[in-house]
């Protein structure tokens, strides 16, 4: 079993932090288009409704896996030789600071527009919208990186 663990672990990560980065990558390729089409009121209302159902056990389980297998990986090693070590290190520091962004910046976006319900809807839109998304194109290429990264850990590079 101790033989397996490493690799039970990285391959946590990566599916892990996969499924993120595609769930990241959705928001940036497809819904926010999507949504920048929408008049201001409908727009409001849409990430208003997103930013109350994606914080669920679903998405939560994956914004904690982001974090914590990749750093076990790091602490218990990939396997033979370790030669991947430094890939799942960087992979994690990509994690981190994507959250850091998450934390940082867009939450608090998604909060302050909370507040704004029943006020002026094109106000409130025009202080999150391209806020949100340059700090969301941010957070989705470092997790994409961070995906890439713990894929080459996993081959060995």
């Amino acid at each position: 079993m101790s033989r397996m663990l490493p690799s039970l672990l990285l391959i946590l990560a990566v599916i892990t932090t996969g499924l993120y980065a595609g769930f990241m990558l959705t928001f940036l390729i497809a819904v926010m288009p999507g949504l920048a089409t929408l008049p201001d009121e409908q727009f409001t209302a849409a990430m208003r409704r997103f930013n109350e159902k994606v914080p669920g056990p679903v998405f939560l389980c994956l914004f904690l896996g982001v974090i914590a297998f990749p750093a076990a990986v790091v602490v218990v090693g990939v396997g033979d030789g370790d030669t991947g070590r430094a890939p799942a290190i960087a992979a994690l520091v990509c994690a981190a600071a994507g959250h850091l962004i998450t934390i940082a910046g867009n939450i608090p976006l998604n909060s302050a527009l909370a507040r704004s319900e029943g006020g002026d809807d094109s106000a409130a839109r025009t202080a999150f919208e391209a806020p949100w998304n340059r700090l969301h194109l941010l957070r989705t290429l470092l997790t994409l990186l961070a995906f890439a990264l713990l894929a080459a850990a996993g081959a060995g590079f």
